[in-house]
């Protein structure tokens, strides 16, 4: 039987005989798609299905893959072990209605087993205890506004959180990518918490609610995202109501409000101690990584006067040493979602990332040069880092780099150039507009922007609205900024953290509807932290192999509860020159200005989530080939097909070796004019590339021997393959050229034959193609 037989007839009646969809709270679902599959101009990957989910009491308990009884079981087990992985179910089955494989994915066991467990029998070997607030909150539904609802991790998100709460624990954190809706999780968990009247006073109210953040855009937006709650539960805490008021607002159950005003107080009495230690049940720190320094015991403080409430910390930024007391102080990492799981589930847009290197990026005094100011040191070489501090000052230089990367957007992309200094912005701001000749084109948003600033953001992050397209600034937008249609990301200025890399890309990473990746340009060698261990995930310590680590002994007196030390960019102060003195300008003649030339290189995706070279990422996929073909003469057999193409070009992107992948490298080679197929050959056997007119005149002697229409027919089909490449050879293409050669798919059939000649004669000029 085919697949959907064997589901019908076998195994559907098994798992009803075990009591999955029968007894009470429980139930299947079938074909659950979870992922949307990886974003590509060219490729859209595979959404990745479930066969079956079994579900009881409101959780996932396993994963169950078929395939046809004329198969083996074994066939799914890696898809099966992969779903299980990333839903975080621990039990998993594969089976051909025949026999049953079960894997236990937290003990490691596998083995055939004779039926399926009962739901019952499930729950206990997953859970083996009672726990009321678990149960609890697992019947509790997900807010549902029929518009929007959790994606798989962020349901995984919301039980492992919950799951924490039952268990009693107090300091949660959680990990997930910019863009993946951690304030949405939030939202949810809050909801489970407000609807089961949880609370540590054990008493059946309503819990307090804080949600606290450190901007005010971020506080406002979070109170959106909250719309579930009816509004006169939810409150916002701003200094001039307090004030006015007298005292902070105590109605309500959900509270939201900025580090900074929970400060501002009277008398040097902060706002937040007017409310009882324990009148929160629940606290969650957005961007919990981040926060003033200046002002870090205060910040210490409101985390530690509220010790009784549960605190969550919501991050996008895995642990690096400048994160470490973050991962400290917040004990329990709930879960983890990284920007690479997010980039090949679909949920999150790919990105390019270009270097971008010039003769002029480091600079050396040349006594034809103007020195406009300052005093020059003779045969220093000035680097990124000097112009970065302000130390050396170049215009031509900045207005070369603008003029290189405006060559490369399109004029409507919207934009988001990351400058040294909010002066350095408005310096950007100014040459960019000047290329342009656009009104209000370009717009500077930093801190001293004030109202003005925030109006700019807004009419940015609006997609109605074209103008202003490009936005210049310096620390303020490398968070904060929830523009979907961002396609162009330009580094003017080092960066300086991995977390602040990993915040600037993740400006970009929104997905939006026609938006197949964004590009980095980098002027400032920052793809150097693609090399860092850090880059993408929790790494562990390479002395220990623990996470946190073990290996290092700690001080006397040392405490893991402190509150962590937070790093605020808007508060982050200006870089200044070394040399108090004036600063050094100078200005190059025009010879030396025509001279500056850049040489543009593209990063690739590498299988480990990180851009790589393309020597290296070329290297990386010479040697996975083999798992695709294995000699020239399979993959012309295969290429010659257009079903077994289109088979194996499907089988290489998920694998992340795609057709945009492959056009990319087609660039690389100069060989835009030949096949993907000389691509391929040239990675693995090192042939030289033919141009797809030349492979195309080999033909002639085929053709000759073909009558009038379907010599016309092919004839027609060698000039689309020529100008256009091996997309207008797809099978679901033949309809199409048939209208266009011969008027309608019907004459076209007509003149052919019938549909078996024109499908035929389809194939068969792909087969003397490629022979």
């Amino acid at each position: 039987m085919n697949e959907s037989d064997t589901r019908l007839h076998k195994i559907d009646p098994q798992l009803k005989a075990a009591g999955w969809g029968v007894l009470d709270g429980s139930r299947i679902t079938t074909e659950y798609t979870f992922t949307k599959g990886k974003i590509s101009q060219t490729q859209k990957g595979k959404p990745k299905r479930a066969d079956y989910v079994l579900i009881y009491k409101g959780v996932k308990l396993a994963i169950v893959e078929a395939k046809s009884d004329e198969l083996s079981y074994a066939e799914g087990v890696d898809q099966a072990k992969q779903y299980a992985d990333m839903l975080s179910i621990r039990f998993t089955y594969a089976t051909n209605g025949n026999q049953i494989w079960e894997m236990d994915r937290k003990t490691m066991e596998e083995h055939f087993i004779a039926a399926y467990p009962s739901p019952e029998e499930l729950w206990a070997r997953t859970y083996g205890d009672v726990d009321e607030w678990r149960d609890k909150f697992n019947a509790q539904p997900y807010y549902d506004n029929g518009v929007k609802q959790p994606r798989y991790y962020q349901e995984t998100a919301v039980r492992k959180v919950l799951e924490g709460i039952a268990k009693g624990e107090k300091r949660i954190l959680l990990t997930l990518a910019t863009g993946t809706g951690k304030t949405f999780i939030a939202f949810q968990i809050a909801y489970k918490l407000f609807e089961t009247r949880w609370n540590l006073r054990k008493t059946n109210t309503r819990p307090k609610i804080l949600f606290l953040a450190d901007r005010n855009v971020l506080a406002n937006q979070a109170k959106n995202d909250f719309g579930g709650f009816k509004d006169d539960a939810m409150v916002r805490i701003k200094p001039g109501s307090v004030a006015k008021n007298g005292q902070v607002p105590t109605n309500g159950s959900v509270f939201f409000t900025i580090f900074q005003t929970f400060m501002c107080g009277p008398n040097d009495s902060p706002y937040f101690g007017q409310y009882p230690k324990d009148f929160f049940d629940l606290i969650i720190i957005d961007e919990c990584h981040r926060g003033g320094a200046k002002d870090e015991s205060n910040w210490r403080g409101i985390l530690e006067y509220f010790e009784p409430a549960v605190q969550l910390g919501l991050t996008a930024t895995p642990r690096v040493d400048q994160n470490v007391n973050t991962y400290t102080y917040f004990t329990y990492h709930a879960y983890e979602y990284s920007l690479k799981q997010g980039i090949e589930d679909g949920f999150l847009t790919p990105f390019r990332h270009i270097n971008m290197q010039s003769n002029i990026d480091d600079y050396i005094y040349s006594p034809e040069d103007e020195i406009v100011s300052g005093v020059v040191q003779q045969g220093r070489v000035y680097t990124e880092e000097d112009f970065y501090k302000g130390n050396i000052k170049i215009r031509q230089r900045d207005e070369a780099r603008v003029k290189e990367f405006l060559a490369g957007i399109g004029e409507t992309e919207k934009t988001l150039v990351f400058c040294a200094t909010q002066a350095h912005a408005a310096e950007v701001r100014d040459m960019i507009n000047a290329e342009r000749k656009k009104k209000g084109y370009c717009q500077r948003v930093t801190a001293n922007d004030g109202a003005a600033g925030e109006e700019y953001l807004s009419d940015f992050q609006d997609n109605e609205k074209t103008i202003p397209t490009v936005l210049t600034t310096s620390e303020k937008l490398s968070t904060g900024v929830n523009a979907r249609n961002v396609r162009h990301i330009v580094l003017m200025r080092p960066v300086n953290s991995m977390i602040e890399f990993k915040q600037i890309i993740g400006r970009g990473t929104r997905i939006y509807d026609g938006k197949y990746y964004f590009t980095i340009w980098d002027f400032v060698h920052a793809y150097e932290k693609y090399a860092q261990p850090d880059w993408d995930g929790e790494p562990v310590c390479p002395k220990c192999g623990n996470n946190p680590c073990t290996c290092v002994v700690k001080p006397r007196g040392h405490r893991d509860d402190v509150a962590p030390t937070w790093t605020a960019h808007d508060d982050r102060p200006e870089p200044t020159p070394d040399d108090p003195n004036e600063k050094l300008e100078i200005v190059l003649p025009d010879h030396r200005v025509r001279r500056i030339k850049f040489i543009n290189s593209i990063m690739f995706w590498g299988a480990d989530g990180k851009p790589v070279s393309a020597q290296k990422f070329i290297e990386e996929m010479f040697g996975r080939l083999p798992d695709f073909f294995q000699s020239s003469a399979d993959l012309h057999k295969m290429w010659a097909d257009p079903e077994t193409r289109e088979a194996l070009l499907d089988k290489m992107n998920e694998a992340g070796y795609g057709k945009d992948i492959l056009c990319d490298i087609r660039k690389l080679i100069d060989a835009e004019n030949c096949d993907l197929l000389d691509v391929l050959e040239y990675i693995a056997y090192a042939t030289t590339p033919i141009e797809r007119k030349e492979r195309a005149q080999r033909l002639t002697g085929y053709t000759n021997n073909l009558g009038d229409a379907q010599k016309q027919f092919i004839e027609y089909m060698i000039n689309a393959y020529v100008q256009s490449g091996i997309d207008e050879l797809r099978m679901d293409k033949l309809k199409t050229l048939l209208e266009l050669k011969f008027g309608s798919v019907g004459e076209g059939i007509t003149a052919l034959g019938g549909v078996p000649n024109a499908r035929q004669t389809f194939k068969d000029f792909q087969y003397h193609l490629y022979a």
